[in-house]
């Protein structure tokens, strides 16, 4: 086990490249199964949930060769079906939240899919009930242990079907398109998310051969195809990383560049920011950010207090939610940061509070925040990571604060964030990593 020992108040200055996408990431790689000849992906993020995914791939039996940093082939010609039922991949699989997508693709094309009940962050209830009833539409009988909390689904052939998913889930889409594309006939999947990241990953399938219309929308119509080939495929910047970085140098009064944003795949993350005041630049596909002494959070048109909520793509990102509460503490005005999906993902606020924040946490998924408008810093204390966007919210909050900080359960961060300290400590910061030794 690690900690950040942080020292406050400096701050940041150069330019930043952000990661690959972590969401689509863990996508792209389940979606290697598909076929038994060779993929390879680019722009692949270091970082502890793909990595995890990366390794239990390598125990079913794909042939993982990293070519260089970031790049990856990955060649699915020899699987293991029995490693699914083996202890440990009960123990390995329920880990991670994103192991679940490996069961559409090896549904899809070797008739069954296991998965133990999967783990990743603490933030609330997280269903699997729009995969797995994505699946049973498509013919598969579906079977769980309580006892071992382990999902299973088998079929001879899939075949399409019409669906209204549930919810517009991006992992339970994913998965559903996956197992969809080697499936006999049509499938026609209405209320689909529609994120860039599901667009990526339909446009490497499409590569690959398969046939999916829609592409971008929320009504995705799939003619299911034999068999599919290897292909290239380049994973876009991590936005929530990107809103972070953003986060970063607000908080810290700093003048960043963040490099290679891909604009076009931000959606409402740049508005959203630019309503608590924040000054955006684009030039070229670069994000500039300059120095600013203070923002002010902007009214709504009838006067009333600012509400940022979440909502599926094209709406602002549940991710980014922690990012824009902290950001808030330092700006001039009040805004109630509205986080619709996830019942527990605001429970960290009472560590700002204890920082100095004003923040008035109205009920699970609500709270309000009175900016204290660079008139009053946070205060550096010992913090705990919670989950990935609470640990990097705490470690923004700690950047700015005046005095020294430290984090423990770090690992939470490295889960979603390649190297942050490096990178963190190349622009200007005071950040160790050491071990912890109680």
């Amino acid at each position: 086990m690690s900690i950040f020992k942080i020292e406050g108040g400096h701050e940041l200055k150069g330019e930043i490249t952000p990661q690959g996408a972590k969401n689509e990431a863990l996508q792209i790689i389940c979606a290697t199964l598909l076929t038994p000849e060779k993929v390879t992906i680019s722009n692949i993020p270091d970082i502890r949930d793909v990595n995890k995914l990366i390794y239990i791939l390598g125990e079913l039996g794909v042939k993982i060769k990293k070519i260089k940093a970031n790049t990856y082939t990955f060649q699915a010609d020899d699987i293991d079906l029995d490693y699914l039922e083996s202890d440990i991949f009960k123990k390995e699989g329920g880990t991670l939240r994103g192991s679940i997508m490996i069961v559409g693709p090896l549904l899809s094309r070797f008739g069954r899919g296991y998965i133990p009940k999967p783990g990743g962050d603490k933030i609330g209830r997280r269903r699997v009930d729009t995969h797995f009833d994505g699946f049973i539409k498509l013919g598969a009988k579906f079977r769980y242990n309580k006892n071992e909390h382990f999902y299973g689904v088998e079929a001879k052939k899939l075949k399409g079907a019409y669906m209204l998913l549930d919810e517009a889930s991006v992992t339970g889409t994913a998965n559903i398109i996956m197992a969809a594309v080697l499936a006999e006939g049509e499938t026609i999947i209405y209320n689909a998310a529609c994120e860039p990241y599901i667009q990526q990953l339909s446009k490497m399938l499409v590569s690959m051969g398969a046939k999916i219309g829609g592409i971008g929308s929320n009504r995705l119509i799939i003619q299911g195809v034999e068999s599919l080939s290897g292909c290239e495929h380049s994973v876009l910047p991590d936005m929530i990383e990107i809103g972070s970085w953003i986060g970063m140098a607000v908080m810290t009064g700093s003048e960043l560049t963040i490099k290679n944003v891909s604009w076009k795949n931000l959606g409402q993350i740049p508005n959203v920011f630019k309503k608590l005041g924040i000054k955006l630049e684009k030039i070229n596909d670069d994000i500039f950010i300059p120095k600013q002494k203070s923002y002010k959070i902007q009214s709504d048109l009838d006067d009333s207090i600012l509400t940022i909520s979440d909502a599926p793509w094209p709406g602002f990102t549940p991710d980014l939610l922690s990012i824009v509460l902290v950001v808030a503490t330092q700006a001039k005005g009040s805004v109630l940061v509205h986080q619709k999906m996830f019942e527990s993902r605001l429970f960290f606020v009472d560590k700002l509070i204890d920082m100095g924040a004003k923040i008035i946490l109205c009920d699970p998924h609500r709270a309000t925040v009175i900016g204290l408008n660079h008139e009053s810093s946070l205060r550096g204390t010992t913090l705990t990571s919670p989950d990935i966007r609470a640990g990097i919210s705490l470690l923004i909050a700690a950047l700015s604060a005046t005095g020294k900080s430290t984090i423990h359960n770090i690992e939470q961060i490295d889960r979603g964030y390649e190297r942050i300290d490096e990178r963190l400590r190349a622009l200007g910061a005071k950040i160790e990593r050491i071990s912890d030794t109680f």
